[in-house]
C-alpha cells in the first residue's frame, strides 16, 4: 500500500539497530548512503530507462497491465505481493500474484466458478513459466477480491491472498476475508476464508510445525493489531482452516503501541492471546473490539524462519497518533518461549525506505525488500555482513515495487512495479558473487 514517507526519513545516513541474527537483515549502516557500493556494486543505468541493475544482472519483462491473455480478457492492474510455486515438470514454475484494485483499475475478470464478487476489480492472476522465465501461459486465477495486497505461503503449496479492506461500497458481498489459491489451477474456488477473520489483512505466515497462522493488520483509527489463528485441525491441505479455529489478537502487558519500544534487542515476555469476541466484524472492526490490547502503525510484511514469525511495522508518526517515531520495525514472536523481541529498529533518516513486502534471499541469508513511498523506489538488498545496497532501481517512475519472491531454485528473483503501468519482471544475475563493500 503507497504511503508516503520521504519526507520523514529523508536526511542523512542510516541508522539501524539490530540485535541477535534475523536471517542477517541490515545489520549496520555507516556509510549507508553509499549504499550501491555493497553487494552486486553500483547500478547501472537502463538504456530503456525500466530497471536498473548492478552489471552482470538483466530482466526480463514477464507480464505488463492490459496485455492480452492467452485465454481471453487482459492483464489486470496494480500487482502487489507474489509468490513462486514448482510446476508440475522439474522444469517450470508457477507465480501466483495480486491485484489490489477493489473499485476501479484494469479488473480482473475470471469464470464464474472463480469469481467471489462480480463488483470487485481485484484478484490474482497465474503465471506459468519455464526454467528460462519464458512465459508458457498466465490467466486469471481468483477474480472478485477487493485490495489484494499481501499474503503469504503455505506449508502445503497453496498461496493465502489478503484483501486489505473492509468495505462493503459498491460490491455485492462482504469483503476483508483471506482467500486461498491453488498454483495448479485444480481445487482453488472463490470462497473466503472466514475463521481468519474479517479485517484489513495484509500478510500471512504460518507456523509449519502446528499450522498456526500469524497475521498482520495494516489499519488506522484505531492502528491495527497482529493475530494468530489456532486451527480446529493441524492438518493441513488445501482449506484447512474453514475447519475453524479460534482467531486472537495479542496483548503484550505494558505496552499499548509497538513504536513505544525503540531499543532492538529489547524481548517482551508474558505476551497474552486474547480471542476476537467477532471474527466476522459484523458490526464492529475486530481492532475496535478491545480496550487494552497491542497496536501498530502500519503492520506489513511477515514470513516464518528459525521457528519465529517474523513481521514488520513499516514505519511510525507521533503526528498520526502513534507513540514514536520510527522508519521500521522487524519483530519476531517466539511461540516456544511466548517472547516478542524487536530484532531490529530503522531510525528516522536514510536513504532507503522501511520493509513492506520482503523474501528471504538464498544467498547469504540475508533479505531483499521492496520499497514503498514517494520519489525513487528500490530494491533493497543485505550482503553477507549484513549491509543494505540498492539491488534495483525503478527508472520508469515513481512506482512502489512489490511481490519480491526467488523461484525454487534460487536461479531467478521475480519482482512486480505497481504501477505506470503494473509489470512482473524476472531478474538474473552472478547471485553467488555477493560480498563486502567494493
Amino acid at each position: 500500500m503507497s504511503v508516503s514517507r520521504r519526507g520523514f526519513v529523508a536526511g542523512g545516513a542510516v541508522s539501524i539497530a539490530l540485535a541477535g541474527s534475523l536471517d542477517s537483515v541490515f545489520v549496520t549502516a555507516a556509510g549507508a548512503a553509499e549504499g550501491e557500493a555493497y553487494g552486486y556494486g553500483p547500478l547501472v543505468p537502463d538504456p530503456a530507462g525500466v530497471l536498473d541493475l548492478p552489471r552482470g544482472f538483466s530482466y526480463e519483462v514477464l507480464s505488463t497491465e492490459g496485455e492480452a491473455l492467452p485465454g481471453g480478457g487482459v492483464v489486470p492492474g496494480a500487482h502487489d505481493g507474489m509468490a513462486a510455486f514448482p510446476g508440475r515438470r522439474h522444469d517450470d514454475l508457477r507465480l501466483v500474484r495480486n491485484h489490489e484494485q477493489e473499485e476501479d483499475g484494469t479488473k480482473a475478470v475470471a469464470r464464474p466458478e472463480l469469481t467471489y464478487d462480480p463488483e470487485a476489480f481485484g484478484g490474482t492472476t497465474t503465471i506459468h513459466v519455464d526454467r528460462e522465465a519464458r512465459v508458457l501461459d498466465q490467466y486469471v486465477s481468483l477474480a472478485g477480491t477487493a485490495d489484494n495486497c499481501a499474503g503469504g505461503v503455505t506449508p502445503w503449496g497453496t498461496w493465502l491472498t489478503c484483501e486489505e479492506t473492509e468495505g462493503f461500497d459498491a460490491q455485492t458481498k462482504s469483503h476483508g476475508w483471506v482467500f486461498e489459491v491453488d498454483p495448479t489451477g485444480r481445487r482453488t474456488v472463490a470462497e473466503p476464508i472466514e475463521p481468519l477473520g474479517r479485517f484489513e489483512h495484509e500478510a500471512v505466515c504460518i507456523d509449519p510445525r502446528d499450522n498456526v497462522v500469524y497475521l498482520t493488520e495494516d489499519a488506522e483509527e484505531p492502528f491495527g493489531l497482529f493475530y494468530r489463528f489456532l486451527p480446529r485441525s493441524h492438518r493441513g491441505g488445501y482449506h484447512c482452516y474453514q475447519a475453524g479455529g479460534a482467531l486472537q489478537a495479542m496483548r503484550v502487558p505494558g505496552v499499548s503501541d509497538l513504536a513505544q519500544v525503540m531499543e532492538a534487542g529489547t524481548v517482551l515476555r508474558g505476551v497474552q492471546w486474547l480471542d476476537v469476541p467477532d471474527p466476522s466484524a459484523a458490526k464492529t472492526s475486530t481492532r475496535a473490539q478491545f480496550d487494552d490490547v497491542t497496536r501498530s502503525s502500519k503492520l506489513e510484511g511477515a514470513w516464518w524462519s528459525r521457528h519465529k514469525a517474523y513481521f514488520v511495522a513499516s514505519y511510525a508518526l507521533r503526528e498520526e497518533g502513534a507513540a514514536g517515531d520510527h522508519a521500521g520495525q522487524v519483530w519476531a514472536y517466539d511461540p516456544r518461549r511466548n517472547t516478542l523481541e524487536l530484532e531490529l529498529v530503522f531510525k528516522p533518516g536514510g536513504r532507503f525506505e522501511s520493509p513492506d513486502n520482503i523474501t528471504v534471499s538464498p544467498y547469504g541469508g540475508g533479505v531483499i525488500l521492496a520499497e514503498d513511498g514517494d520519489g525513487e523506489q528500490f530494491l533493497v538488498g543485505t550482503d553477507r555482513r549484513g549491509e543494505p545496497f540498492a539491488l534495483a532501481r525503478n527508472a520508469l517512475n515513481d512506482s512502489e515495487f512489490a511481490g519480491v519472491t526467488f523461484s525454487p531454485d534460487g536461479r531467478t528473483l521475480f519482482a512486480n512495479r505497481q504501477e505506470g503501468p503494473g509489470t512482473t519482471f524476472a531478474i538474473r544475475g552472478p547471485w553467488q558473487r555477493i560480498g563486502g563493500r567494493r
